[in-house]
């Protein structure tokens, strides 16, 4: 039974708190939204790595555009990210928009966490900016419009960014073409 189970009731109803409303003007992080497929790397307790998909677990027999094999490939090197649930994003040669690239790569997403420091084998998606409120992916739009790609200089064709609010702890994501259409399966 749970903790709002067990209060007093009148008339049979259960006393229900409205939940705490978040401050909109707090920090947000706005990265670059690269153009690939989902994926991530599984660190367990015991160094064991895996990959998985957006959707599911995936091995180099059933693969994700060679994500699965690229993660047995440098399992060493990616058990250096440590135990947990490591999100990214898998994207160059051969994958949506390719970016020019004649190689793949993965861009992990937790900007906090990781910077210069480390698995050599991985990227982390550029962050454009850092404001208060939602006002900056306005300018981070514009940044992408104007100069093109910061994960990959020089291709003129990014997809968007991801807006991150520190406070919430929620991710939302603008498209720099056709933002207002539905993506997916239908409402």
């Amino acid at each position: 039974m749970s903790e709002l189970d067990q209060r007093p009731t009148e008339n049979g109803v259960a006393f229900r708190e409205f939940a705490k409303i978040g401050r909109l003007n707090r920090e947000v992080i706005v990265t670059e939204k690269i153009d690939g497929t989902n994926g991530c790397v599984v660190v367990t307790e015991d160094g064991c790595v895996s990959a998985q998909s957006r959707s599911q677990i995936i091995t180099p027999a059933n693969d994700n555009f060679g994500f699965a094999r690229w993660v047995f490939e440098n399992e060493a090197e990616l058990a250096k990210l440590g135990p947990g649930y490591h999100y990214g994003e898998w994207w160059g040669a051969g994958i949506q928009r390719r970016y020019g690239l004649t190689e793949k790569r993965f861009s992990l997403f937790n900007v906090h966490r990781w910077g210069e420091n480390r698995p050599a084998c991985c990227h982390v998606v550029p962050v454009i900016t850092r404001g208060i409120g939602f006002g900056c992916v306005v300018e981070a739009l514009e940044t992408l419009r104007a100069g093109g790609s910061i994960a990959a200089p020089g291709f003129m064709k990014p997809e968007g960014v991801v807006a991150f609010h520190t406070q919430a702890n929620v991710l939302f994501k603008v498209t720099l073409e056709k933002d207002e259409e539905w993506k997916g399966k239908s409402k």
